[in-house]
């Protein structure tokens, strides 16, 4: 994509501290964008900096969090003050989320799960569709196969991201007969980030607390820990390259699997009419328990 009269596109991207953020600012500053890299904490743009002066980058390096519609707002205006345009945003800013299961969780940590992981993605994109409209431009949404495939002890995670995942999906074509395309890209495993790492101390600290359920988290975490992401791994850079690719196609797909292990997972669901697939996948992940009875499946 190129902005209007040949200069280069304007993208602002959320959460570019680490991770996948912060490889997609420095890998479309690479690639021609003028680049408004957001996070949440300044004080965290450390590692940004230090990768942007590295790779012989620029990046427009302003504060945003997306729980708070005045920050949102002031980032917009700000960007919309500084540049005249807004070509495309990346909705990176997430937190993970692996907690004892429904019983043994919170209201509250649910809402905080969703109001950064899906709330932000919508008031972000809320404040920018004015912008994008005008310039004809592009919504990019990091989601996650957990959002198409529901993972056990993951379930606000999931929630979050289902949620991201239909909301695009509606608001796409809308957006398009309005000139912005919407896209949302689908990482699997990213070894090189924080929602990779599963310290050994936080296993046991919920398996403490997971009640009646602990042996299943044991079971679950042993699937994890051992095959549950065989081949799926991917390095936060190899992510950003797609969606630089993403956002530069004349034609960008709705659904952006990251790699071939994560193409084939979501697979899963998305061939899975009657939910049967995907069950049977789960109980293969914490343990099979009892077969069900035959005459207590439902006609599909």
């Amino acid at each position: 994509m190129t902005a209007t009269g040949g200069e280069s596109p304007v993208v602002l991207i959320t959460g570019t501290s680490s991770g996948i953020g912060l490889a997609t600012a420095v890998a479309a500053a690479r690639a021609g964008f003028t680049t408004v890299a957001t996070l949440r904490e300044p004080a965290r743009a450390g590692a940004l900096r230090e990768e942007a002066d590295r790779t012989g980058v620029r990046l427009d390096i302003r504060p945003l969090d997306v729980t708070d519609i005045g920050s949102i707002t002031r980032c917009v205006d700000g960007v919309r003050e500084t540049y005249g345009r807004l070509d495309a945003v990346v909705n990176n800013a997430g937190v993970s989320n692996f907690d004892p299961t429904l019983e043994m969780s919170t209201a509250e940590a649910l809402r905080a799960n969703l109001d950064v992981n899906f709330f932000g993605v919508v008031e972000v994109s809320r404040a920018a569709m004015p912008l994008l409209r005008a310039a004809g431009g592009r919504l990019l949404t990091i989601g996650s196969v957990h959002g198409i495939v529901g993972q056990p002890f993951n379930e606000a995670y999931c929630a979050a991201k289902f949620a991201v995942e239909g909301f695009m999906e509606s608001l796409a074509p809308v957006a398009e007969a309005h000139g912005v395309k919407v896209s949302v890209v689908v990482p699997g495993f990213v070894r090189d980030t924080s929602f990779g790492i599963f310290p050994d101390i936080n296993r046991r600290t919920i398996e403490s607390a997971s009640g009646p359920y602990a042996s299943t988290f044991a079971d679950y975490i042993q699937w994890v820990t051992t095959q549950g992401w065989e081949g799926a791994g991917q390095s936060a850079a190899e992510v950003a390259d797609v969606v630089v690719r993403t956002l530069l196609a004349e034609r960008p797909a709705f659904r952006v699997p990251t790699n071939p292990w994560a193409a084939a997972y979501v697979e899963n669901k998305l061939a899975d009419r009657d939910g049967s697939v995907v069950r049977e996948l789960a109980r293969t992940w914490i343990g099979r328990g009892p077969e069900p009875d035959a005459d207590t499946e439902q006609e599909s």
